[in-house]
């Protein structure tokens, strides 16, 4: 067994941030795992903070199975690393780890992620996220698991032609995102699975009025303006929005709202829609089409939204159209921002989504699925630890050194669970050098411990 000495001293090298380096966000999820109580009668033999700890740290290290998570965790090494860097005692064999979290309410899980996010408010790091005066949140669905054989009590169904049966589980997941920044802080999903006394697949829409409420209670004081697709686009919904006091801004298309479409066609024959088109020094001419005050449509006609159309023409002769309706008032000096802001939500899928399903988290992997919460936590989990990664991503040089070391996340990963499994590393610290470094950042020497 070998063990890692920290790095030499460098003429400048990057040092991680105190407030938001890997050991102070995991310390603080341990603190919040440490107030879920326990559902288990019994003396259990591993704690449930151990338990929650080891399986953020099977997303946190990438794990593509917790078969190969259970292989290691005997390992003294591996132990002594749980121990050192995540701060797990014990860690639980898989099936020991299936059947607890299986327990575990979904809703336990939203400290966490509320948690760090305050950090990040109380000390201004969402200052810099901060567009049209608010921050940013993008709302969107997606699929994590999905079986024709194996169901639990929380999943909704689906019947095929063919006369099979698919089971599957849905998250609706919200992050604050920025036009002009790459990472996203994904806040707690919202389980889209059967609810309890409920007969009827749960669907998106009402995943949504849980979601937005919830954010609400989180974040009481917080300018928030909610990015959302089509299907948001009806009276109840905008009407929950200002209920909420959410801003937002909506896409909108003219299959799904003809009415609305027609009314916008009416008045700007009678001119009382504005537009204006420019070029920009990028080459692409850009055209803005908007008027305030349009009732939504016939059937609530008191739901009086502001209307955006949007279309850029590019060099090669490619056209793009988009629009939208929002609460914002609408003028020709900030149409360009809303638009922005607008177009912004496709975030959530590419470097959210995305990033989950194709560079290294394996959310849409089947790591468990259950008889009540177990697939929901697992994907929970997973995004707390997409979490971790992305404000070490926007704060932390050491992660920003071995990421730009490595290349690639999938490197990244690759290198981080390398070590973890490898190697006596003691602290966060020390890793992160040995990445950015190599041999030069890190001398092995036998574990004489």
């Amino acid at each position: 067994m070998a063990k890692v000495n920290q790095a030499p001293q460098k003429n400048n090298p990057p040092k991680p941030n105190k407030k938001f380096s890997t050991p102070r966000l995991l310390a603080q999820i341990r603190k919040d795992f440490e107030r879920i109580p326990d559902h288990r009668i019994s003396t259990p033999k591993f704690s449930l903070p151990d338990v929650l700890m080891s399986g953020l740290a099977i997303f946190g290290l990438k794990y593509r199975s917790l078969l190969d998570f259970d292989h290691h965790r005997n390992e003294e090494r591996v132990r002594a690393n749980l121990r050192d860097l995540y701060g797990v005692i014990q860690a639980p064999c898989d099936t020991q780890l299936r059947t607890v979290l299986d327990e575990v309410s979904p809703a336990d899980l939203c400290t966490p992620f509320i948690s760090i996010h305050h950090q990040l408010m109380s000390q201004d790091i969402l200052k810099n996220y901060m567009h049209l005066d608010a921050i940013l949140v993008g709302i969107d669905g997606t699929g994590h698991l999905s079986s024709l054989k194996i169901s639990c009590s929380k999943c909704c169904q689906k019947n095929h032609h063919n006369g099979e049966t698919e089971y599957y589980h849905q998250l609706l997941m919200a992050s604050i995102v920025h036009p002009d920044k790459a990472q996203v802080f994904p806040l707690f999903p919202e389980p889209i699975t059967c609810q309890d006394g409920e007969t009827k697949n749960d669907c998106e829409s009402n995943a949504s009025k849980r979601l937005l409420q919830k954010i609400r209670d989180a974040f009481p004081d917080q300018k928030i303006i909610i990015l959302q697709d089509s299907l948001s686009g009806n009276g109840p919904h905008v009407k929950l929005l200002k209920k909420l006091d959410f801003s937002y801004i909506i896409r909108v298309q003219t299959g799904d709202h003809q009415s609305l479409f027609e009314e916008v066609d009416k008045r700007l024959c009678a001119g009382q829609v504005e537009e204006f088109e420019e070029l920009g020094k990028d080459g692409i001419l850009r055209g803005y089409r908007f008027v305030n005050d349009v009732p939504l449509n016939k059937t609530h006609p008191d739901v009086l939204v502001n209307f955006l159309e949007y279309w850029e023409i590019r060099k090669d002769g490619k056209e793009y159209n988009f629009a939208w309706i929002t609460d914002i008032r609408l003028i020709k000096t900030n149409v360009h921002k809303v638009m922005r802001g607008g177009r912004t939500r496709w975030k959530i899928e590419n470097e959210n989504i995305n990033t989950l399903k194709n560079q290294g988290y394996h959310l849409e992997h089947n790591y468990g699925h259950g008889k009540k919460h177990l697939a929901t936590i697992f994907a929970m989990l997973m995004l707390l630890a997409f979490l971790v990664d992305q404000v070490q991503e926007l704060c932390c040089d050491l992660f920003k050194a071995a990421h730009q070391e490595c290349r690639s996340r999938i490197s990244l990963w690759e290198a981080v669970r390398g070590l973890f499994t490898r190697f006596l590393l003691g602290c966060w610290e020390t890793l992160w050098l040995v990445i950015i470094y190599g041999s030069k950042g890190g001398v092995l020497q036998p574990d004489t411990s």
